[in-house]
């Protein structure tokens, strides 16, 4: 058997890429399919739901790889003709779906590896390499699109292999013509072809196909669900926060997973000319509901997490005191219906009136009854580090 096509024939190498293809893909499929319902209640659920998404990924990379080559080993290559070409509709949508296919085996894996590179929290791809598209900034908005991207390319390879293989038995049980055992092992006569036939329309129907898809993922990326909102009451403050940020960090699965408190209120009295080492008093009321972390902002809302539904707030309430150069708020944090002591140590520059604070500190999630389900480090940390950050008038 030749290893290069000829003008009737597949030769060996473009058969190996063919098969290759379809193994990877069936076994893409499924991993994607089970890792997306399986539960993750407790951390042994987590880690085998993530293990999954990994293999999946990993698989899904790899098909990357396998496509590209195979792409370029076809621009090298005679396209053996169609054993239809005499029936131009037939052969028009034969010609259609191979392009959708085309299409879709570089589509399908890159925007799932644009995702990958760009969610907050991701499976790790299971590799050597570096697992993260260059030049891509963590962003929600664009993850969420090409998480729309990669749901609706999946849904239009899908189609096409549907399509695909019932041309194929087509041709084998009704046509009964030698279109599949080309592709198939072994040696065989070359057939005679029809007049070949060459048009850009199934081309230009691939095209617009895609162009659609890539459209519907992008609106569908953009319709995220509408968080529960908490209507914070307005605070008649010393101090108006101008701007400002309150973020969180913790381990998942071994990676630093960042995610942020949209909206939140500062009550601050605070006048560092006052005598003794007490210069004020803050207390800040956290809407939990605003909080994002990428991928699983659902489950963060969840009864075994935040339990936004009972506990819609979470109160910082401290005196604030000078130490030396830097200061320290020293008070309570009340989170998930658990009050415990919070020491958050700040720096703070005033000038005409402005003041610019950031501090630190970190707590035990544990302690607040937050992933209860998982006591396992290895799934998520104990420790949870919070960073403020605040611009304020006075």
């Amino acid at each position: 058997m030749a290893l290069t096509n000829s003008p009737a024939l597949y030769g060996s190498v473009t058969k190996t890429f063919h098969w290759l293809t379809a193994l990877l893909i069936f076994t893409a499929f499924p991993l994607g399919m089970i890792a997306n319902d399986f539960p993750m209640a407790t951390s042994d659920e987590v880690a085998q739901k993530a293990w999954l998404f990994s293999v999946h990924k990993t698989v899904g990379v790899t098909l990357f790889f396998v496509a590209v080559l195979r792409i370029l080993w076809a621009t090298t290559q005679p396209k053996p003709g169609l054993l239809n070409a005499d029936k131009p509709a037939e052969a028009t949508a034969a010609e259609a779906v191979h392009w959708l296919l085309y299409f879709s085996l570089v589509l399908v894996p890159l925007s799932g590896w644009l995702h990958h590179s760009t969610a907050a929290f991701s499976a790790p791809i299971l590799w050597p390499f570096s697992a993260i598209l260059p030049e891509l900034p963590k962003s929600e908005l664009f993850s969420h699109i090409t998480s729309g991207w990669h749901g609706v390319f999946t849904k239009l390879l899908l189609a096409s292999l549907i399509l695909h293989i019932a041309g194929a038995l087509k041709h084998a049980f009704i046509d009964r013509d030698s279109t599949l055992k080309r592709m198939l092992p072994g040696k065989m006569s070359t057939p005679t072809l029809p007049q070949q036939r060459h048009s850009k329309t199934p081309l230009v129907i691939a095209v617009a196909l895609y162009g659609v898809a890539m459209g519907a993922g992008t609106f569908l990326g953009l319709q995220t669900p509408a968080a529960a909102q908490t209507n914070l009451a307005d605070v008649q403050s010393d101090w108006t926060v101008e701007s400002g940020t309150m973020a969180v960090t913790v381990q998942q699965l071994g990676s630093a997973v960042t995610g942020s408190f949209a909206d939140w209120t500062a009550d601050i009295a605070f006048d560092p000319t006052l005598e003794g080492d007490t210069k004020g008093h803050v207390e800040v009321t956290v809407a939990i509901a605003s909080f994002t972390l990428g991928s699983v902002t659902d489950q963060a809302m969840g009864p075994d997490f935040f339990d936004v539904s009972t506990h819609p707030t979470a109160v910082f309430a401290a005196d604030i005191f000078a130490t030396g150069d830097t200061y320290e708020a020293r008070g309570t944090l009340t989170l998930k219906g658990t009050t415990l002591p919070l020491t958050l140590p700040f720096t703070l520059s005033i000038e005409d009136d402005v003041a610019t604070m950031a501090g630190a500190a970190s707590l035990a999630r544990l302690d607040y009854s937050i992933g209860a389900a998982m006591p396992d480090e290895s799934s998520l940390g104990f420790d949870v580090d919070l960073k403020v950050d605040l611009v304020a008038f006075k």
